[in-house]
């Protein structure tokens, strides 16, 4: 289920307990890591794209948080902005899913991988921006841009190298430190970046998630088009 719109009065409209509202899919890297986590999940939602950098979005998305940032989940009367934030809460929310290792020391490891991408990586970020259309050869980048990506290749190789029994994900089966390194993922391919096979390996696998499918046609099919990430 995809998009709610507004109510008559353009408040948000009545419809289902979970909505998540995102900007892009195009480019917004924030939106795509707890829609991919939700879509994971099997839960039904709703999702309620806003796009970003025009004249009415800030007003538009301070519909569902003053924050009048994306991604909100608004479940019920709750509401949580921020990635990670609406991650854990999903985890909690759909235990079943488990969307962070079972035992205590792979789910603190998660955790700590996730917050690293949270917080860290800003040449990575800033350099190569998430554009799924592009499809770039030649593009250059920083030394500090190669760090950032030398320090996700080894991440994922040393996480694949301990947990390759149980899945082809980071922790053996799917949780929310794939979610949050899906938009590199993105990224690494849309620019072209050479990666080694375990990487690359890694990579199909979360390329062929259904969800991140469905993600990328739509992505694929948007008209709008940010100077700001296409240059």
């Amino acid at each position: 289920m995809h998009g709610r719109p507004p109510g008559p009065d353009g408040t948000p409209g009545a419809g289902p307990a979970l909505l998540l509202v995102i900007g892009n899919r195009n480019y917004s890297s924030w939106s795509l890591r707890p829609w991919l986590a939700l879509a994971m999940t099997g839960a039904a939602f709703e999702t309620l794209r806003i796009p970003l950098s025009q004249p009415d979005t800030q007003a538009r998305i301070r519909q569902y948080s003053a924050a009048g940032k994306v991604p909100v989940l608004v479940d019920g009367g709750c509401t949580v902005w921020d990635s990670l934030a609406i991650c854990e809460y999903l985890a909690e929310r759909f235990p079943s899913a488990r969307l962070w290792p079972a035992d205590p020391a792979g789910r603190a490891q998660a955790r700590s991988v996730a917050c690293e991408m949270h917080s860290g990586f800003t040449a990575l970020r800033r350099e190569l921006p998430m554009n799924i259309r592009l499809d770039r050869v030649g593009h250059a980048w920083s030394p500090e841009a190669q760090a950032d990506i030398d320090r996700v290749l080894a991440l994922w190789s040393g996480l694949r190298a301990r947990h390759d029994a149980g899945g082809p994900f980071l922790f053996g089966r799917f949780s929310i430190a794939d979610a949050m390194y899906a938009p590199v993922v993105l990224r690494l391919r849309s620019y072209r970046v050479p990666v080694p096979e375990d990487a690359a390996a890694y990579m199909r696998s979360v390329l062929d998630l259904p969800p991140m499918q469905e993600w990328i046609a739509a992505a694929v099919s948007e008209a709008e088009r940010i100077e700001s990430f296409e240059r």
